[in-house]
């Protein structure tokens, strides 16, 4: 079978072999296993830096085009007199393969999305990593994306998988979601619900991921008298910021740059909250981490976060309700809210306990395996 992958993530060629983006690696290996003939249609440069790794399988073709980029005029002019020379490139490949898949959203994830309009009769998949919740504030580009592989008179033979369950939609949007670790990686992980509690944050410590909330989680719980400690797994441009702040406040804040995976798991097998306050997520990969070992989460409300975190669902401990609790979980929406809550559910510990391992047992269905038969479902039906 011919696999043809389009997606605005680039490959690049580092001492003879192809790598990309770890996590987007990971999948695609995935993918291609199941297919005899693999092409990328993509970018080949990227001026950022980049955590990659090589794929397992090196032998794919791959047709680089340039990135579409509209932030200056210099670079949505030259965008835009190459797009009719992308979209012959687009559909010659697309006309040459038996199965396309889409990674979305993107510029050029939204040409291609455009062109698979004129080959009706081609099996299509597209993952769509970003935020569908169809009330969310977008870029044009985004919303276009999401409208146009929503019109099953324009879209046809295609499942569109994507991040949450939305109420509303047509029969080609699919929940679906995305793995990390393996059924061997199963265990109970239980907690020992005593004092210090420990937060823990994953991910790059900038504004869109709020990581200062959690300081100032700490410091109410400092003030209060509840022994409490956070620990930051991460770098970014916020880092001195925060260190400064947490020095002169001796707020207990512990900040370890970025790890790999096996310290990640031994630092959530500890920790009795994981913080993440996004601004905007696709699927809160660090959210779904923390649960597997049993982390309660605390997160923002936006994209599928309180399907995750299962707001709406009644514990099956009975006591006291909590003002934003789900049956797995705790929504950020103010300081206050959520001290209470998280003063609330410590004072229960049975009820803490529950929630703990409802996490747990949620993101325990979501294992590397279900994951692989889920691709091999979509790219042979």
């Amino acid at each position: 079978m011919r696999l043809l992958i389009i997606s605005d993530a680039p490959i690049l060629s580092n001492s003879a072999k192809k790598e990309a983006y770890a996590p987007y690696v990971k999948e695609m290996d995935l993918w291609m296993q199941h297919a005899s003939d693999v092409s990328f249609v993509c970018p080949t440069k990227y001026d950022r830096k980049l955590l990659t790794q090589p794929f397992k399988k090196q032998d794919f073709k791959q047709i680089g085009l340039r990135r579409l980029e509209f932030h200056t005029l210099l670079s949505a002019f030259i965008s835009l007199i190459t797009i009719p020379y992308q979209a012959i490139v687009l559909w010659n490949a697309m006309r040459k393969a038996d199965h396309i898949h889409l990674r979305c959203p993107g510029n050029l994830a939204l040409l291609a999305s455009m062109i698979q309009v004129t080959l009706p009769r081609k099996r299509k998949t597209v993952k769509y990593a970003g935020n569908f919740d169809p009330h969310a504030s977008q870029p044009l580009a985004y919303r276009w994306q999401k409208k146009i592989l929503s019109n099953t008179t324009l879209t046809k033979n295609i499942d569109v998988l994507v991040y949450g369950e939305w109420t509303g939609q047509t029969k080609n949007i699919k929940s679906f979601f995305t793995a990390t670790y393996s059924e061997s990686d199963k265990g109970s992980f239980s907690k020992e619900l005593n004092e210090p509690y420990q937060f823990i944050f994953v991910g790059t410590l900038s504004q869109n991921k709020n990581p200062q909330l959690l300081v100032e989680l700490m410091e109410q719980f400092h003030k209060e008298g509840i022994a409490v400690q956070a620990h930051f797994y991460g770098d970014g441009p916020m880092m001195e910021e925060l260190k400064t702040r947490t020095d002169s406040h001796s707020t207990p804040c512990y900040f370890y740059g970025n790890q790999n995976s096996e310290v990640l798991k031994s630092a959530y097998k500890k920790a009795h909250f994981s913080f993440l306050a996004s601004q905007s997520e696709g699927w809160p990969k660090a959210v779904a981490e923390s649960m597997w070992y049993g982390c309660i989460p605390i997160a923002t409300p936006v994209s599928c976060v309180p399907w995750m975190l299962g707001i709406g669902e009644k514990l099956t401990y009975e006591n006291d309700s909590l003002e934003q609790r789900g049956s797995r979980g705790l929504i950020y929406n103010n300081k206050e809210q959520v001290v209470f809550d998280i003063k609330k559910l410590i004072s229960k510990p049975e009820a803490m306990a529950v929630m703990s391992q409802n996490a747990l047992a949620w993101s325990q269905e979501y294992t590397i395996e279900k994951f692989e038969r889920e691709i091999v479902k979509l790219i042979h039906s």
